[in-house]
C-alpha cells in the first residue's frame, strides 16, 4: 500500500460521501482494572447523528495519518498461525450477519487484551465499510471509463482510543443565581489522539490484498511489536528510523567515520534521485551492492566486499535491503544537523556541497559558501580576508 493509496482513502472519510459507505460501527469498552470486556455495542453508522459521524470520521482519518514506515506500516501476515488474525478479519469482512461480524471483532478484541493490561480504560472501535474507487477518467471520444466504472473494496478499520477522567469544574447557574461544583462521573473518550489501529485488507491501486494489513502506531517510530506480532500476526518490521541508523552505521564503517560534506551531498543526491524517479511505483530499496555503487558514484573508492561486511556488522544479514526513502534526509528542508561546541547549524541536504571544514591559523573552522551578505541580528557581517 503506497502513500497515494492511503491519502486517497483518508480523503474519503467525510460525511455524506457517496464513494464511502460505512455500514456498521462496533464499540467495545475495556476496563483497566480487570482488562476484560465491560460492554459492547453495535449499530448502523447512519443511525448516528451528524455531529457523532463527524467526530468518528475525524478519528478514522487520524488513524490513517502519518508516514509509511514511521507511523504506518504495511504488514504481511505470518503463515501457519493458530487463531490467525488474517482468518478472523476475513471472516468478519465476509459476514453477512451482524452477529457473525460482532463475534469476529470480539475475537480480535480478546487477542488485544490478553495478558496486556492498559493504564486507562480504552474503547476499541471497529467499522465495516465499502470504498468505491473510479477505474479511470472517462474518455470523451469513446465514452468509456470515468466515475461510471468503479472498483469497490470492502474493508475493516479499527481505532483504539483511551478514556480520560472528566474535568472538575465550577459553574454558574443563571436560574438559581449560584455557583455550583460540576461533578461528572462519565469518562470522556479521547478521539483526538488514537492510540493505535489498523486497516484490513491493504488496498493498492484499487485492488485489495487480504495477505496484508496496514498497522497504525500511536507515535512515529514507536510501533507496538507485541501488537504487530501477537495481535495482528504480522511479520517483523523495520522502522524508517532503524533503516536510517543501519545506513549511517554502514557509511561510518566503510569510510572510517570520516567523509567530506560534498561526498555526503552526492550520496544523498543520488538516493534522492532514485526515490523521485520511483515515486509512483513500488518504493525502491538498497542492498549492499546499491550502497557500494552510490558511494563509488559519489567519489568514494570502496570495495564491494567491504560494504558487504559492513552490512553484516550492522544487521547481521548481508541480504538486508534498506528502503531508499528511509535513509535519505528530507529535501528542501534544513534536515541536516552540523553540531559543534560553539554552534549548531541546520542545512538542507542539497546545500551540503557548500560546507567545508578548513584549517585557519591552526584552528578548525566551518566554512559555508554563500551568495549574499550574512546578517547577525539584522546587521550585515563585514567580509574578512581569508588566506587558506
Amino acid at each position: 500500500m503506497e502513500k497515494k493509496d492511503i491519502a486517497s482513502l483518508r480523503r474519503q472519510f467525510k460525511v455524506d460521501n457517496d464513494t464511502l459507505t460505512i455500514s456498521e460501527i462496533f464499540h467495545v469498552y475495556i476496563r483497566r482494572d480487570t482488562s476484560e470486556i465491560y460492554h459492547y455495542q453495535s449499530q448502523p453508522f447512519e443511525m448516528l447523528d451528524k455531529e457523532q459521524q463527524e467526530l468518528f470520521m475525524t478519528n478514522f482519518k487520524k488513524v490513517l495519518t502519518g508516514k509509511l514506515d514511521e507511523k504506518l506500516f504495511e504488514l504481511k501476515f505470518q503463515r501457519d498461525v493458530e487463531h490467525s488474525s488474517q482468518l478472523i478479519l476475513h471472516k468478519g469482512l465476509l459476514s453477512s450477519e451482524t452477529e457473525d461480524w460482532k463475534e469476529q471483532m470480539l475475537h480480535m478484541t480478546q487477542k488485544m487484551i490478553d495478558d496486556e493490561p492498559y493504564e486507562k480504560d480504552i474503547v476499541i472501535t471497529f467499522i465495516r465499510a465499502e470504498y468505491a474507487v473510479p477505474s479511470g477518467r472517462r474518455s470523451e471520444e469513446s465514452g468509456e471509463g470515468g466515475t461510471d466504472t468503479m472498483y469497490s473494496n470492502s474493508f475493516i478499520l479499527c481505532s483504539i482510543n483511551q478514556t480520560e477522567e472528566p474535568k472538575r469544574e465550577m459553574q454558574f447557574d443563571y436560574i438559581e443565581k449560584e455557583f455550583k461544583y460540576n461533578v461528572e462521573t462519565d469518562p470522556v473518550i479521547d478521539l483526538e489522539h488514537p492510540m493505535s489501529g489498523f486497516l484490513f485488507p491493504s488496498i493498492t491501486d484499487g485492488a485489495a490484498d487480504v495477505n496484508r494489513v496496514l498497522y497504525a502506531a500511536g507515535k512515529a517510530n514507536d510501533p507496538d511489536y507485541r501488537f504487530i506480532e501477537e495481535v495482528l500476526n504480522g511479520e517483523t518490521i523495520v522502522t524508517a528510523k532503524e533503516d536510517k541508523a543501519v545506513f549511517e552505521e554502514v557509511i561510518k564503517d566503510v569510510t572510517g567515520g570520516q567523509v567530506s560534506p560534498s561526498t555526503l551531498a552526492n550520496v544523498y543526491g543520488e538516493i534522492h534521485r532514485v526515490v523521485e524517479e520511483n515515486e509512483e511505483d513500488t518504493a525502491p530499496t538498497l542492498d549492499y551492492k546499491d550502497v557500494g555503487q552510490v558511494l563509488k558514484q559519489s567519489g568514494e573508492d570502496v570495495d564491494p566486499e567491504q560494504v558487504k561486511t559492513a552490512f553484516q556488522r550492522a544487521v547481521d544479514n548481508d541480504s538486508h535491503e534498506l528502503k531508499a526513502s528511509s535513509v535519505v534526509p528530507k529535501y528542501n528542508s534544513k534536515s541536516i544537523k552540523i553540531n559543534t561546541k560553539i554552534a549548531n547549524i541546520s542545512i538542507s541536504p542539497q546545500d551540503l556541497e557548500y560546507v567545508r571544514q578548513v584549517n585557519y591559523n591552526g584552528k578548525r573552522c566551518i566554512m559555508i559558501e554563500v551568495e549574499e551578505d550574512a546578517e547577525v541580528d539584522g546587521l550585515k557581517m563585514l567580509p574578512e580576508a581569508f588566506n587558506p
